[in-house]
C-alpha cells in the first residue's frame, strides 16, 4: 500500500498577492478510504508556472508547514504567499514528506522495500496572485504527480527521466493514480535496468517490451502512467539507431478517460524519440467487439499490460473475453504474454487467477512493491498455452 498526499481543500485559482493560500492537507491511500495513521511532518514549496514543455521546477527551499496527524485532518492550513510575488505571477504549490523532494522516484534506490514507505508528494495545478483576484472562480479541481527515475541507454550513458501525471481530485476512478499503476511502474524500471540476473519469465518479458518492433496494448490505463513509463524506457532503452519502425505502445481506456489520457501522453511528449514509443490513447470497451485498430496487431501482438483492473468483480467476464480475443489475434504458438499489477482489495477477486485459466491462460508471480505496509502490490507474468472457445463462468462470488 501507498500513501498520497493530496488537498482535502484545494487550493483557490486566483489569490490576493497580499494573501495567504488556504488548504486542508489530507494524507491517505489511493481510494482516501483509509488515512495515514502516524504522525508525519508536511513542507511546501513554490515553483514558478512553467510552460507545458519545462518539466524542471525551479522550486523555493522547502518549508516545515505542520506535522500532519489524524486528530487535525481537517484543519485548515494558511500558506505563505510566494516570496517577491508580482501582481499576475503564477506559481505552483508543492507539498512533500520529505525536504527536497518534489517527485515519486521510481527506482529502487535503497531495494524495493523502501519504494513508497513515505507519504508520495502532490503538487497544485497554478495559482494566479493578482489584485483584482476573483475568488469566486472557485478551487482548483486537478493536482500533479512527477515521477523520476534513472535508465542506461544503449551506449551505456545514464539517462534521467522524469513524467509529468495530472489527476481530477474528483473520486472518478479513471482520473486518479493507483497503487499498481505506480507498483508496477517502478517494476518496469527495474526490470530494464537488470541484466543477465533474471528469470526465464522476466527474461522474456524484457524482450517482449523492449524491442523496436514490439506491439503492446494496456488494457485500464487510467491516468496513463505505466505506459507513460513503458514509452519512456523503451526510448532510451532501445534508442533511434534502429531503422525497424513498425512497433507499437496502444493504451486504452472507456471514453471518459480519455480527455486526461489524451493530455498525460502530449504532456511528455518530449520523452519519447520515434512515434512507435509514445503511447497512443485508444478506447476498447470489454463489452464491446474489438475496435478497428486492433487489426494491426494480429499476428504480431508481443504484450498485454494490465493495473488496478480487479476493483470491479462483476466485470471479470467482459475482462476475459477482451483477453480471449486479444490473443487469439496471434498464431496459436506465438501468444502474447501477459503483465499484471495488482493490490488485493477483497478476496473476492482472486477468482480472476481461475477464470483466466479458461482461456488457457497461466500467471506466474514475479515481484511486489511492499510499500508503506498493508497488501502488497504484486506483479505477475503469463501467456496463453493454447486457444480455448470463449465459453466463460459468471462473475465471482460473495
Amino acid at each position: 500500500m501507498f500513501f498520497y498526499i493530496y488537498f482535502l481543500r484545494p487550493p483557490l485559482l486566483e489569490v490576493l498577492p497580499s494573501s495567504p493560500v488556504i488548504i486542508t492537507p489530507q494524507i491517505s491511500n489511493d481510494l482516501r478510504t483509509e488515512s495515514f495513521e502516524d504522525s508525519q511532518d508536511l513542507f511546501y514549496s513554490w515553483s514558478p508556472a512553467a510552460s507545458s514543455e519545462d518539466n524542471f521546477l525551479n522550486a523555493t527551499k522547502p518549508v516545515k508547514l505542520t506535522t500532519w496527524r489524524q486528530a487535525n485532518a481537517y484543519k485548515e492550513i494558511t500558506v505563505p504567499s510566494p516570496p517577491g510575488i508580482r501582481d499576475g505571477q503564477s506559481w505552483r504549490l508543492i507539498l512533500s514528506s520529505e525536504p527536497q523532494r518534489y517527485s515519486i522516484n521510481l527506482e529502487e534506490v535503497y531495494g524495493a522495500e523502501s519504494f513508497g514507505q513515505a507519504p508520495f508528494p502532490v503538487i497544485s495545478m497554478p495559482i494566479q496572485f493578482k489584485k483584482n483576484a476573483n475568488q469566486n472562480r472557485g478551487k482548483q479541481e486537478k493536482i500533479e504527480r512527477h515521477y523520476d527515475f534513472t535508465v542506461q541507454n544503449i551506449g551505456q550513458s545514464r539517462v534521467d527521466l522524469a513524467l509529468r501525471i495530472t489527476e481530477q481530485t474528483s473520486f472518478d476512478l479513471d482520473k486518479k493514480i493507483w497503487d499498481s499503476g505506480i507498483g508496477l511502474s517502478s517494476w518496469l524500471v527495474s526490470l530494464a535496468g537488470k541484466g543477465d540476473t533474471l528469470s526465464s519469465a522476466k527474461i522474456h518479458l524484457r524482450r517482449a517490451l523492449f524491442s523496436s518492433t514490439s506491439k503492446i496494448i494496456e488494457l485500464g490505463a487510467g491516468t496513463g502512467v505505466v505506459a507513460l513509463t513503458l514509452g519512456a524506457l523503451r526510448s532510451v532503452f532501445i534508442g533511434n539507431e534502429d531503422e525497424v519502425d513498425n512497433g507499437c505502445l496502444i493504451t486504452t481506456d472507456l471514453p471518459s478517460a480519455m480527455p486526461l489520457l489524451e493530455y498525460n501522453c502530449s504532456v511528455n511528449s518530449h520523452l519519447f524519440g520515434r512515434p512507435n514509443f509514445r503511447p497512443k490513447p485508444e478506447v476498447l470497451d470489454w463489452d464491446a467487439e474489438l475496435p478497428p485498430y486492433t487489426e494491426a496487431l494480429r499476428g504480431h501482438l508481443d504484450a498485454i499490460i494490465m493495473a488496478d483492473v480487479t476493483y470491479n468483480t462483476t466485470s471479470f467476464p467482459a475482462l476475459i473475453q477482451t483477453l480471449a480475443r486479444l490473443i487469439t489475434l496471434n498464431p496459436i504458438d506465438k501468444p502474447p504474454l501477459i503483465l499484471l499489477g495488482y493490490k488485493e482489495r477483497d478476496a473476492t477477486e482472486r477468482c480472476l487467477w481461475t477464470m483466466v485459466t479458461e482461456i488457457g491462460i497461466h500467471l506466474e508471480r514475479v515481484g511486489e512493491r511492499p510499500g508503506a505496509g498493508g497488501a502488497p502490490v504484486e506483479v505477475w507474468v503469463g501467456n496463453s498455452r493454447h486457444h480455448n472457445s470463449i465459453s466463460l463462468s459468471g462473475p465471482c462470488q460473495e
